[in-house]
């Protein structure tokens, strides 16, 4: 009888820290953006704004900034679009104001942001990699079949699981103490990341922060959950990309993004960089010896060459 307790209280505990019922972001404060605070200027937005009638969000991601898009940014300027890259308030800044915050912050600026534009441009396409991927399919579950829905997404890189058993997706087994472990432990190692001397291929430009944030984890798993399950509801024209050696986010989570959304996606490209590089090959608009190519498939989707 004392095994079955003991079985069923470890049971328990990890439910309790892998499916997070109950869970709920706080604080829940609007953010309010000031790039005056970034460490870098290559932390600031980036924006293309020319008056065209179309326009592309393109939205970071964690723990990053706007920095990843400059090449895209600035090629999908040249082809005849708006081009919005904000940073996420807090992102690119002092470390512990980062840490202090939490996904529905960063996404209720997001969208605050994409209903400025959708009511402002005639054609809107939301484009995101890795955290910012996972906040376009949560803007397209949130606006699909609405007055408000944006023309078409492109979704790299996109977790839409982080520790899944079910999906077979494996990030880190500490998630399964992470809401645990945050009641004692806040952060571990972190600190600001302003370009890595050391990188290869354009990773070299990458900005954001190292370390751990307990409670940010908690807080995309939540995010990522609850994305996963409404993604039936998505219903506007998609592009998905990802890459098979993805060191950051698992490959899997191209699959089951296929299963909830195959009726909607026009476009889908298992992409697998060259082994020599030793990045993560996850930022796959950064990297010098594929954005060109990646970026072209995607303008096309953009323009209707689906």
């Amino acid at each position: 009888m004392t095994l079955v307790i003991i079985l069923a209280l470890i049971i328990l505990f990890i439910w309790w820290n892998a499916a997070l019922p109950f869970w709920h972001d706080r604080p829940l404060d609007r953010l309010v953006p000031d790039e005056s605070k970034c460490f870098s200027e290559k932390c600031r937005s980036i924006i293309y704004d020319k008056g065209n009638r179309t326009a592309v969000l393109m939205i970071h991601g964690y723990p990053t900034c706007p920095n990843m898009y400059a090449y895209s940014a600035e090629r999908l300027s040249q082809e005849g679009f708006d081009v919005y890259a904000p940073l996420i308030p807090t992102f690119g800044a002092d470390p512990q104001e980062f840490s202090r915050t939490n996904y529905s912050q960063w996404f209720a600026f997001i969208e605050d942001y994409y209903l400025t534009l959708r009511r402002r441009y005639v054609h809107l396409h939301v484009l995101g990699v890795s955290m910012g991927g996972a906040m376009t399919l949560d803007l397209a579950e949130r606006y699909s079949g609405t007055g408000q829905a944006m023309d078409s997404i492109v979704v790299i890189s996109a977790p839409v699981a982080y520790n899944c058993l079910r999906y077979g997706v494996m990030t880190n087994p500490l998630g399964y103490l992470a809401r645990t472990l945050r009641l004692f432990i806040r952060t571990t190692g972190l600190g600001i990341v302003n370009g890595r001397p050391d990188g290869e291929d354009g990773n070299e430009e990458w900005r954001g922060y190292r370390g751990i944030v307990m409670t940010h984890g908690v807080s995309l798993s939540a995010a990522f959950n609850r994305i996963r399950r409404n993604l039936g509801s998505i219903s506007v024209p998609m592009f998905v990309m990802h890459d098979r050696g993805d060191k950051t986010v698992s490959f899997r989570n191209l699959a089951i993004i296929k299963k909830f959304c195959k009726d909607n996606i026009r476009q889908c490209h298992e992409v697998e960089m060259d082994a020599r590089y030793h990045h993560t090959h996850h930022s796959l608009l950064m990297y010098r010896s594929v954005q060109d190519k990646y970026t072209g498939w995607i303008t096309d989707f953009l323009k209707g060459g689906a």
